[in-house]
């Protein structure tokens, strides 16, 4: 693994869903009986595809944003998640970069003693999602870089299609509870089946 040079400052991104926190619209799919809202970034590169698909399953199933809020609100971090977020935060500057949305966010947010988030919005009609709206494309990896711009040597923790192109722009990127198609695709990553194995990973040349 490569160490940190000494003269510059370790930053860690981690994205969220999967990695830190359940993901949330299987969640949402297993509360309302609907398995096509179970499909993720593990599952469809395209993320817009993803989304369009989502919101179509809203508005015809009648779910609205507040159903969402209720369901992620009840979901708790990952299993030692929160443990090491803060172990790793309490050394070196931390970033969420998720392609969630800022209102979901706001709920996820006090369950991890409210890290920096950078995400995408909803678009909410009295109740209903109605849109979204991207920060800017492919956002997880002009983060790292402009991470780097300023002088750090970034790590990127992820487990999705969304998140290979921050893993390729970090200095070190780890994937985490990877889906195996994923992960044998992309070897060059080491791969970890949680955050507590992955942890000598991140601390690696401290």
């Amino acid at each position: 693994m490569q160490e940190s040079p000494p003269h510059l400052q370790r930053c860690v991104v981690f994205d969220l869903e999967g990695v830190l926190f359940p993901e949330i619209w299987p969640a949402v799919a297993a509360r309302f009986s609907l398995p096509a809202l179970a499909r993720t970034t593990r599952d469809v590169a395209n993320y817009d595809e993803l989304m369009r698909g989502r919101l179509q399953l809203l508005a015809e199933h009648g779910i609205g944003f507040t159903a969402l809020c209720d369901t992620i609100a009840a979901l708790d971090p990952l299993p030692s998640a929160r443990e090491v977020l803060d172990e790793v935060r309490a050394r070196w500057p931390v970033l969420i970069l998720s392609d969630t949305f800022e209102e979901f966010a706001r709920i996820v947010a006090p369950k991890f003693a409210y890290p920096a988030f950078l995400c995408h919005r909803l678009v909410i009609d009295d109740d209903r999602v109605v849109s979204y709206k991207i920060r800017l494309p492919d956002q997880k990896r002009a983060a790292v870089e402009a991470m780097q711009r300023l002088g750090f040597h970034v790590l990127a923790v992820g487990d999705s299609f969304n998140d290979l192109s921050m893993l390729h722009a970090a200095n070190r990127g780890v994937l985490v509870n990877a889906p195996q198609h994923i992960a044998q695709a992309h070897q060059i990553f080491p791969v970890y089946g949680s955050l507590a194995a992955a942890r000598p990973a991140l601390f690696a040349g401290e």
